[in-house]
């Protein structure tokens, strides 16, 4: 049974990165909008998670985790509003370079590959209840 084990271990793994992911997801989308506090300042910057896969000594098993989060480089964007408190000399206020569409085609993504995961698990729980129920006869 432990190659039943070790399939749950793995989809356990990536079940803790794609909740991850969705947390950093999340805190993205719940500061799409904000601006910059200052006039000059930077608004939020998006948040990108970093995966890498590890070798789990007790196992020998490849298994992914969340190693990092990683700013998004790209542009802010620029909002004409001259009565902010944050507008630069010209009127302009930076914005979030958070774009939603993305972030929910992410939280999408990630949903599904946590329950596929998910699946995986309960399969092996049923094939290794089956093994159980085969040798109990």
């Amino acid at each position: 049974m432990s190659d039943a084990n070790d399939s749950m271990s793995i989809s356990a793994a990536g079940l803790r990165a794609q909740a991850a992911r969705m947390r950093i997801i999340s805190e993205n989308i719940a500061n799409a909008e904000s601006t910059a506090r200052e006039p000059g300042g930077d608004p939020y910057r998006r948040q990108i998670p970093v995966f890498e896969a590890e070798l789990d000594r007790v196992t020998g098993l490849n298994m992914v985790r969340m190693t990092d989060v990683a700013p998004d480089e790209s542009e802010f964007t620029l909002e004409y509003d001259p009565g902010h408190p944050a507008a630069n000399a010209d009127g302009y206020v930076s914005t979030s370079n958070v774009q939603m569409l993305v972030e929910m085609m992410d939280m999408r993504e990630a949903m599904r590959t946590y329950e596929a995961n998910l699946n995986m698990i309960e399969n092996s729980r049923r094939m290794q209840q089956t093994t159980l129920d085969l040798l109990r006869r």
